[in-house]
């Protein structure tokens, strides 16, 4: 079974791509269009080294970029595919500078295989995997225990999506029938015995609504089929979020696809062992001893919102990087 990688990536530092940022962003810096949505951290080579040597099954790594891309990386590579935005994103709606408008329609990527992982830039490999970390038996791995989310404080981005992908759930698959057919892939030994218990009572309180599903915050497996399911179900929504510039509240993103594999029974039961992490000041400490360690098969390192000392956490991190993975890889010049 070929297998590729989709990547988002995205070069903060570029003055051509600042300039041409600045003639569509607001003055004042937003949620959506705040400097840490788009800083490179300088860890991508990091990121080919760590596929090539914990990932060397994949076919092909599709790099998405908004036209630039890193001055290490070896362009013309055989397992390479450079894709630019306006490759497979409607003309008219470029430029674009929100993730959720960029990534709902990476199935339209030329040649891309129809099993395959999507990476955010944050998200890196820490330790061998094998193809069955992410598909079994043909379907994408995911976790299929119910959970709920409680809102506290002020709705901010991340929240819509997370809501805005349940109402979509919840509009096309009517709950009872969806646990009726995949009762044994929503409660599952691979998730144990708790969450097993918290699916079951929450399958009581709720009976036709789903409350949520995980967020992993990590590589995702999926089928292009499931983003053509989702594009033929909600036109209109899909259209709608394409054409944001930058993130809005009524935006969808790729959790809206994940989550729809999981209520439509199209996926294996299975937990992904990743780290979740802010790239704080304070947290660059642990988020290098689990890298060093690899102690998790994946870690996501999240830019946060709120003021670091960038230079020096993110040099701690390298450093980090550098000491698992030394050696240049056949991606680098």
């Amino acid at each position: 079974m070929d297998i590729d990688i989709v990547v988002l990536w995205v070069d903060g530092n570029d003055p051509a791509w600042q300039k041409e940022k600045a003639k569509y962003q607001e003055e004042k810096i937003t949620d959506a269009n705040a400097v840490n949505r788009f800083r490179d951290w300088g860890l991508m080579k990091y990121w080919f080294r760590a596929i090539e040597n914990f990932a060397p099954w994949v076919r092909t790594i599709h790099f998405v970029t908004w036209g630039h891309t890193p001055d290490f990386l070896k362009l013309d590579h055989t397992k390479l595919h450079i894709v630019r935005h306006e490759d497979y994103l409607p003309r008219e709606n470029l430029p674009l500078f929100n993730s959720a408008a960029i990534e709902m329609s990476i199935h339209k990527i030329d040649g891309l295989a129809e099993h395959f992982i999507y990476f955010n830039d944050d998200s890196f490999l820490l330790r061998p995997v094998n193809q069955e970390c992410f598909f079994r038996k043909g379907l994408p791995v995911a976790d299929g225990s119910e959970v709920v989310k409680p809102q506290i404080g002020k709705l901010v981005l991340w929240n819509l999506r997370y809501y805005n992908a349940l109402g979509i759930i919840n509009k096309h698959f009517p709950k009872q029938k969806a646990v009726a057919a995949n009762r044994k892939k929503y409660i599952n030994h691979v998730y144990g015995i708790r969450t097993n218990f918290k699916t079951r009572i929450l399958e009581r309180l709720s009976k036709n609504r789903f409350t949520g599903f995980e967020v992993p915050h990590a590589p995702a497996a999926y089928l292009k089929e499931s983003f053509s399911a989702l594009w033929e179900a909600e036109p209109v929504l899909l259209q709608e979020t394409t054409s944001h510039k930058f993130r809005e509240f009524s935006d969808v993103n790729q959790w809206a696809v994940l989550w729809w594999q999981i209520a439509s029974g199209n996926f294996w039961p299975g937990k992904v062992d990743n780290a979740l992490c802010s790239g704080y000041s304070w947290a660059a400490d642990d988020i290098c001893s689990i890298i060093r360690k690899q102690s998790h098969d994946m870690i996501c390192i999240n830019d946060p919102d709120e003021p670091t000392d960038f230079e020096k956490a993110s040099q701690k991190i390298r450093d980090a990087f550098e000491s698992i993975l030394p050696d240049k890889c056949s991606f680098e010049k």
